[in-house]
């Protein structure tokens, strides 16, 4: 209230209506009446409405404008008028922050530069106040923290950085020095990968910060083990004790074997380990005779004691001197199929940690025999009743997706991998299933070298083991095996060969009978194969036609997903482009062609709208079926695809040749290509054509 006077009248006035309202709840007529009365006159008094004369907001107490929306302001043009002024003023509001953030970043960069780390935290903190997402000030302040010995929140800075930009690599360069300050080494290792994975082009620089991680860590295991040592701690004294008892020469093998089996118990920790490579460890070894023959005679007692003992030294930061080691290279690879259980699985053990870390498949990749291993993990894989064949499958498929390691195959692929994987191929049984996937995708990465893929193309042992496993896998319901399968030949079958076309009729048959599997995923590849195998041989186009393939591809063209289109359309457009009685089909199964005028409406696939069109082309050579298309939007579609993107001429080329057939077949459809401007656009199509 303005004053004491307007405040006691107020409470005079509430006083007085609180009793009237009482008179007015009276049971007595006579007062009821009375009170009626007093406020009809009270209300006539009344010279202005009741109303409260202090503004008490304090939250948007100056709202910016908003147009009232009323029946001038409610129509559409007016609505985004306001929507643009709206991103108009948005758009300025945000180039003042954008300069001032710019000018405090440049203030921060001039306190750097002077190594004045505070100022230039505080100034970059000042910009990101006024713009939240300018990724450079993040890194910039993380940078200018790393400086500080902040490494924690320098991290952070970085984790926003990304969230600005993915692709920072400034933000993984400054998080990989963090995490290394912090003597977070695999975290770093990892960080620095993710620069060579968005810039190949900086693996040099990149191969120099990784190792320099491997020497601060290398620095600090070195330190703290001889911190242990010095303490007479019991297993870092014991490593250099049992190093000095196996360097002996001359003593029986059972010695040996006994002080290994202790010394492999001794490098379980890293202190052991670190303490083995200082006290030349790795060369008392391989230089005794007597450990270097155990290594080889698998099948006698002991004879698994130097490759537990491998595996225990075989961390990170042994790996490379260990690879070094030449009785090692050749034992772990030698032993691999080894009859002795015990041994195999340490050697596979062994070359599983190699191969799950990329610095270590390339240096098994660079020191290893990779024909023989790859010859003896598949000789691993093939006799199918052993254990350890999961892990030889898992060594494959890793060193599979190594480029390095698939050009080391091209030339020993027949002995090495051709022969024993279609062996495998042709048992396939309930008891060995489980491993097939995994094999079958260590086969499509090898597939992915030119030269491999050409080589498994033209060979027909894949072929033939193709076709048996399909049968297999169909009769026992294999479909986990099927998958992969069926992608590795769509794969293989780009590539025409007189292999691929001498078995295109049976392979062509199995993938017909596919098309009724209940499993959507399975009939996609298998029209997927169909698509790839048929140009290959007239047989086969005929084979599957006769098998109605026509009709069963029409009915999945109208519910399947977009590869399954793709495939299907193709596999349409072979068949009509060869037989008579396909495009009869394809006419009897949609009279007015309804598919194919939808894929032309709705696909933005080139290959499905080219396909679409020849389809079309080929259906327009069938007598009246032009006339039935009177009426359609046929001339409208086909000339959008004639007049679309000249790079699409594969598209404009099969649109104009359809137009064109259906102008021909039926002179009433000229009058709407006239109408739509048509006929310059059929007459620049020409050159396609010609």
């Amino acid at each position: 209230m303005d004053s004491l006077e307007d405040f006691e009248s107020f409470m005079k006035k509430v006083d007085k209506i609180s009793e009237m309202v009482k008179d007015l709840n009276s049971s007595e007529i006579e007062v009821h009446q009375k009170a009626v009365e007093e406020a009809d006159c009270y209300i006539a008094a009344l010279e202005e409405p009741c109303r409260t004369k202090v503004n008490k907001t304090t939250i948007n107490t100056n709202p910016p404008f908003q147009a009232s929306w009323g029946p001038q302001t409610e129509s559409p043009e007016n609505f985004m008028k306001h929507m643009e002024k709206d991103a108009e003023d948005r758009r300025k509001r945000r180039i003042v922050k954008e300069k001032r953030a710019s000018a405090l970043k440049d203030k921060g960069n001039e306190a750097y530069a002077q190594e004045d780390y505070e100022s230039a935290v505080k100034y970059y903190s000042e910009g990101l106040a006024e713009l939240r997402d300018m990724g450079h000030l993040y890194t910039n302040r993380a940078q200018a923290y790393i400086k500080l010995g902040r490494y924690k929140e320098a991290i952070n800075d970085c984790e926003w950085a990304l969230k600005c930009n993915e692709r920072s690599t400034k933000a993984y360069l400054h998080m990989g020095k963090a995490y290394l300050a912090l003597k977070k080494y695999d975290d770093s290792r990892t960080v620095f990968g993710k620069i060579v994975e968005i810039e190949p082009g900086r693996e040099k620089m990149m191969k120099e910060y990784l190792t320099k991680v491997d020497l601060e860590e290398k620095k600090e295991q070195e330190m703290n083990a001889r911190q242990e040592f010095d303490k007479g701690v019991g297993k870092a004294t014991m490593v250099p004790e049992l190093l000095k008892k196996l360097s002996k020469p001359r003593q029986m093998p059972v010695y040996y074997c006994g002080g290994l089996a202790i010394l492999s118990q001794a490098l379980t920790h890293c202190t052991g380990r670190t303490l083995f490579r200082l006290n030349s460890g790795f060369s008392i070894i391989s230089s005794n005779d007597t450990i270097r023959r155990l290594l080889f005679e698998s099948g006698k007692l002991f004879g698994f004691q130097p490759t537990i003992c491998f595996r225990q030294m075989c961390q990170h930061e042994n790996q490379k001197m260990l690879m070094a080691c030449p009785v090692f290279r050749l034992s772990v690879v030698h032993l691999v199929p080894s009859e002795d259980v015990t041994i195999q699985t340490e050697c596979l053990a062994l070359l599983c940690l190699y191969s799950q870390s990329p610095h270590g498949r390339l240096l098994a990749i660079d020191n290893l025999d990779i024909s023989m291993l790859t010859r003896n993990l598949m000789a691993c894989i093939s006799q199918l009743n052993m254990q350890q064949e999961t892990t030889a499958v898992n060594i494959l498929e890793n060193f599979a997706a190594e480029k390095k390691f698939r050009i080391q195959l091209r030339d020993v692929l027949t002995h090495s991998v051709i022969v024993p994987f279609t062996s495998a191929l042709r048992n396939v049984s309930k008891s060995n299933q489980h491993i097939f996937p995994s094999l079958l995708s260590a086969i499509g990465c090898l597939a992915q070298d030119d030269v491999i893929c050409h080589n498994l193309a033209h060979d027909p042992r894949s072929w033939e083991a193709f076709l048996a496993v399909i049968k297999q896998c169909s009769t026992c319901g294999y479909r986990e095996i099927l998958y992969p399968v069926l992608g590795l030949i769509i794969n293989l079958s780009t590539i025409m060969s007189s292999v691929s076309q001498e078995h295109a009729v049976s392979l062509s048959g199995c993938c017909l009978g596919l098309l009724r599997d209940c499993d959507g995923g399975i009939i996609t590849r298998a029209i997927g194969v169909l698509s790839n195998v048929l140009p290959h041989s007239p047989e086969a186009v005929e084979c599957v036609i006769q098998g109605g393939v026509v009709q069963t591809i029409c009915q999945l063209l109208k519910g399947r997903g977009p590869n399954a289109i793709k495939y299907g359309i193709k596999t349409l457009a072979v068949c009509t482009a060869a037989s008579h009685l396909a495009r009869e089909e394809l006419v009897k199964s949609d009279k007015k062609l309804s598919t194919l005028r939808r894929l032309l409406a709705t696909s933005c696939d080139d290959s499905v709208s080219g396909n679409a069109a020849l389809c079309l082309a080929h259906c327009l050579e069938l007598k009246g079926i032009a006339s039935n298309l009177l009426g359609s939007d046929i001339v409208l579609l086909l000339l959008r695809h004639a007049a679309e993107d000249a790079k699409r001429t594969a598209v404009q080329k099969n649109s104009a040749i359809a137009l064109g057939k259906l102008c021909q077949s039926e002179p009433r459809h000229v009058n709407k290509l006239r109408e739509l401007h048509g006929i310059e656009i059929l007459h620049s199509c020409m050159k396609l054509i010609t």
